[in-house]
């Protein structure tokens, strides 16, 4: 059974000076999220600031937020891609993270070698990788061009290898930010119910996105992040009908 906790997630993300992350820093000045130097320069911000929760097999969950809350901040963190300050991640299963595709495509290498190489950095064995490449090749429509390097390739040809890939392997836990979809119209509609699967399978879901029916079709509880913090959780119906009201009241 799968389950993902997070305790007290907090992150300081440096803009300039990495030393920031080793504390190798002066006595700052926080304003807001916006740390600050005493001689007035910004040096990092606050991304993540005190975040907790648990999700266990069959949960789905929403992130909520407008652009620059720590939505993809908190799921590339949960996907152990940007290490925390202090808190920690606890994950029993296997972690599949869709947030993205580019993420460790070899230009240089053929399609082929970059289905192993996704599929190793994603945890597969080989041989697993091996009983799932006849599957991508199909699915990707890319045939002998599998043999070329991946440089060669238009951004369509590159979107639908990755997807491929990425969505190859049934997953535990799921991170995903945004819908993913991919290539031409007859494309798209096989990618989408692809999609549909995919997430189906998961055994833990969590979904970051503005879209309301997106979020309340595919999940059944949601957080509401603010500024790196946590405003709210519960219903992801009654979350997001709160959380669109502020937004139309700011307008």
């Amino acid at each position: 059974m799968s389950s993902l906790r997070a305790e007290n997630l907090h992150l300081t993300y440096p803009i300039y000076d990495k030393a920031w992350r080793n504390g190798a820093h002066p006595e700052v000045v926080h304003d807001d999220r916006i740390v600050m130097s005493p001689d007035g320069k910004i040096r990092a911000v606050k991304a993540l600031n005190g975040i907790s929760f648990e999700l266990n097999n069959g949960d789905r969950l929403a992130i909520i937020g407008c652009n620059g809350s720590g939505k993809t901040t908190l799921l590339q963190v949960l996907a152990g891609i940007i290490p925390l300050d202090t808190g920690r991640v606890v994950i029993e299963g296997e972690l599949t993270s869709v947030i993205n595709l580019n993420l460790g495509m070899q230009p240089a290498a053929s399609g082929h070698r970059n289905i192993t190489l996704r599929g190793l950095a994603g945890g597969r064995t080989r041989e697993e990788i091996e009983g799932k490449r006849a599957e991508i090749q199909e699915f990707s429509e890319l045939g002998e061009f599998l043999d070329m390097p991946v440089n060669t390739y238009s951004a369509g040809m590159k979107m639908r290898l990755n997807f491929a890939i990425a969505t190859a392997f049934k997953p535990d836990i799921l991170m995903l930010d945004e819908w993913l979809s991919a290539g031409d119209a007859s494309f798209r509609k096989k990618a989408t119910e692809r999609m549909r699967s995919f997430v189906g399978a998961a055994g833990i879901l969590v979904l970051a996105s503005h879209s309301r029916k997106l979020l309340t079709d595919n999940c059944n509880q949601a957080i509401w992040l603010e500024k790196g913090e946590v405003r709210a959780c519960g219903d992801v119906e009654t979350l997001f009908d709160e959380y669109e009201a502020e937004a139309s009241g700011k307008k």
